[in-house]
């Protein structure tokens, strides 16, 4: 179970959450920091990538084009990277459970 951190959140959570997300990318270490959300979308897809975000246009594109690649939307007011990296964390079963179940394709985290 790989996740693909968007530009709304910290690059430190990829070295943060080793140990739970190996293999774990943001989207500054493949070089999408400044592509649209439908190219994201596209290396998610083919990379097999859950992609975390804060960004409301994921769930949108959801809702257009299906799923995979499936979504963890943080709907969280300002956090920091820790509750963030916590969270995550406290929902690891949760997530795990969105990877593997053919008929999930979004997650929301509050």
């Amino acid at each position: 179970m790989k996740l693909l951190f968007d530009q709304n959140l910290s690059p430190r959570l990829v070295d943060c959450l080793a140990n739970l997300y190996p293999n774990s990318k943001h989207v500054y270490d493949v070089e999408l920091d400044q592509s649209t959300d439908l190219l994201l979308w596209a290396y998610a897809q083919q990379h097999d990538f859950i992609i975390v975000t804060r960004d409301a246009d994921f769930n949108e594109i959801s809702l257009i084009q299906g799923f995979p690649p499936k979504v963890v939307w943080i709907r969280r007011g300002n956090c920091s990277t820790q509750a963030i990296e916590l969270m995550l964390r406290l929902h690891f079963e949760t997530i795990q459970y969105l990877n593997e179940n053919p008929n999930a394709g979004i997650l929301t985290l509050f």
